[in-house]
């Protein structure tokens, strides 16, 4: 277990939250600015009677504003993850074996790095996924290159967007030396 003395400070509930997913979110507001863009697309296409255009800017529209909720339930899946990983290298340290079960997308990595860096471990994660290859810029899951039919599959139904509340067993923010016997959660 890590000493409450080497912690470095910790942030807000809400830091944590937009850290892990900040990436996320933004492609959130995206989603929803083209969700507008083609639904006006799809009401002018429907008012002059196109009905193949009204199709094609139906399907786009589904498609965008579906992608709202999706990326919105993949935060909520990656702060689970976050605060999962934060429990175990505060217990554990760092492992690479461990880290590899979340090399598969950025925003697992990310929700990885975002704990490892509020215990004062980034660089050794940092480094590890540097190691494998890894780059800042590999944003597209390794599952989905190595199965092109991941959509019909449960595990990324449920590894990507339903992952189980996870509490976490200690309260980082209340961590102190003169008062640790407080901060694991029962």
């Amino acid at each position: 277990m890590l000493d409450a003395h080497s912690l470095p400070q910790q942030p807000s509930f809400a830091a944590s939250f937009w850290n892990v997913g900040s990436l996320l979110y933004y492609s959130s507001l995206l989603f929803m600015l083209e969700s507008l863009f083609y639904w006006k697309k799809f009401r002018n296409a429907y008012e002059e009677d196109s009905v193949v255009f009204s199709i094609f800017w139906l399907g786009s529209l589904l498609f965008a504003f579906s992608h709202i909720f999706m990326v919105i339930l993949d935060g909520w899946s990656r702060f689970q993850n976050y605060k999962r990983i934060k429990d175990y290298l505060f217990v554990h340290g760092f492992t690479p074996k461990i880290a590899r079960l979340y090399k598969g997308s950025k925003c697992q990595r990310t929700a990885f790095i975002v704990a490892a860096r509020e215990l004062g471990m980034e660089q050794k994660v940092i480094s590890y996924y540097r190691r494998l290859g890894i780059k800042w810029y590999h944003f597209v899951p390794h599952f989905m290159i190595k199965d092109p039919w991941f959509l019909f599959k449960r595990y990324f139904w449920s590894r990507t967007f339903m992952e189980k509340h996870y509490e976490p067993k200690f309260n980082y923010r209340a961590l102190d030396p003169k008062i640790s016997y407080h901060a694991y959660r029962n």
